[in-house]
């Protein structure tokens, strides 16, 4: 069982909280899905002929590819793997490219489930961070969506934006709900360097919220994702019943995936392989048969960190049994020494023989992760 990820770098503008790698121009879709093809024909062996069960076209912005770049692609990877015929097979889009006409095209390619990068339904908070949709366009697109015949619909959000209070958070949800998608993602606000946010954040111009406003925020959306029947499955992740993100769920079980595209990283299970941040040489180099990926071979610690920091991010939390017999007695004292004084203090709690993380917990959940990490 496998994955494919497929990153689509093209943007027609710069969220200024983004720091994915991206390309502001729509020059190059042509030539770019040519390379694409390429590499998926020429890294066919990473998944050792392990079945594929989801594909997802991440971005960038997905939406901006035709009919026709959409069907090379899905021409290509069922020509060279084996696709389960009951695959999840997600696009990501932005709520301005899903007109009536555009849903009925990709109604006729193999996709069966959308997510929409919705972000917000008031329209001065998109505007604060460059989003390129109003709120009206971003409930149109999700009720055309299901005019078009999608029946799995994921939407993103995201708290804690510039100058946002309380009672507008609690707004986005209840409009967030009224929609009924099948599945939630939703994430604090984070300033990347770099970025036009932390810029102006950095001249003044922005402040972050108080972190007692997003821990508010954050509990109020447990509490109102529980009472509307999402199940809080990992840490920014909600879904009803039998809609788990099948494709995400995968990187959080270790799940082996091939990440084709400029800047994408693949995983199966010995090394993590990446492709570099830059179009042009990405096409370049499989236009003259001469591209080859970032390599790093996992370490018996980078395999045991990698376990740590994906499954305490899910509400199953941390198998201790399979942690002992996947990475040994000595793993399995260090985790459990390390965790000890989380669990003393409330934050992590031990049941069944599993760590999980308390609602406690989950506020300060990248610092336990890097305590149960080990280094070197």
């Amino acid at each position: 069982m496998a994955g494919i990820y497929l990153h689509i770098p093209f943007c027609k503008q710069r969220c200024n909280y983004c720091d994915f790698y991206k390309v502001l121009s729509l020059e190059h879709t042509e030539r770019f899905t040519e390379a694409l093809k390429s590499e998926l024909i020429e890294r066919t062996n990473y998944l050792d002929s392990a079945s594929v069960h989801t594909i997802y076209f991440g971005g960038g912005t997905p939406s901006v590819l035709t009919y026709e770049q959409f069907n090379t692609i899905f021409e290509t990877v069922f020509q060279q793997y084996t696709v389960d015929e009951d695959a999840e097979i997600t696009l990501e889009a932005n709520p301005d490219d899903l007109t009536s006409e555009y849903l009925h095209m990709l109604s006729g390619l193999p996709f069966n489930r959308l997510s929409i990068g919705i972000q917000s339904f008031d329209d001065a908070e998109l505007k604060a961070v460059n989003r390129r949709h109003s709120a009206k366009q971003a409930i149109q697109a999700v009720n055309d969506a299901r005019k078009a015949g999608f029946e799995n619909i994921s939407i993103d959000l995201i708290y804690g934006l510039p100058r946002q209070s309380f009672e507008q958070w609690q707004q986005n949800l209840e409009q967030a709900f009224r929609l009924k998608p099948e599945h939630i993602s939703a994430y604090g606000l984070t300033y990347e360097e770099g970025t036009g946010l932390w810029k102006q954040r950095e001249k003044g111009i922005v402040t972050e919220l108080p972190d007692e406003l997003m821990l508010r925020m954050y509990r109020y959306m447990l509490q109102q994702m529980s009472e509307k029947g999402y199940d809080a499955y990992e840490i920014s992740n909600f879904a009803l019943a039998g809609c788990k993100s099948r494709h995400n769920s995968s990187y959080w079980e270790m799940i082996p995936y091939l990440g084709v595209g400029p800047s994408a990283h693949s995983y199966n299970g010995s090394s993590r392989q990446w492709n570099k941040p830059n179009l042009l040489s990405y096409m370049q180099g499989f236009e003259q048969h001469s591209y080859t990926p970032e390599v790093e071979m996992l370490t018996e610690n980078d395999a045991y960190n990698d376990f740590v920091m994906v499954r305490l991010r899910t509400r199953e939390g941390i198998d201790l049994n399979v942690l002992k017999n996947k990475y040994g007695q000595p793993y399995y004292e260090w985790c459990l020494a390390q965790a000890d004084v989380y669990c003393s203090s409330g934050h992590l709690t031990r049941t069944d023989n599993r760590l999980h993380l308390t609602l406690d917990g989950i506020e300060i959940s990248n610092s336990i992760i890097a305590s149960l990490m080990k280094t070197d």
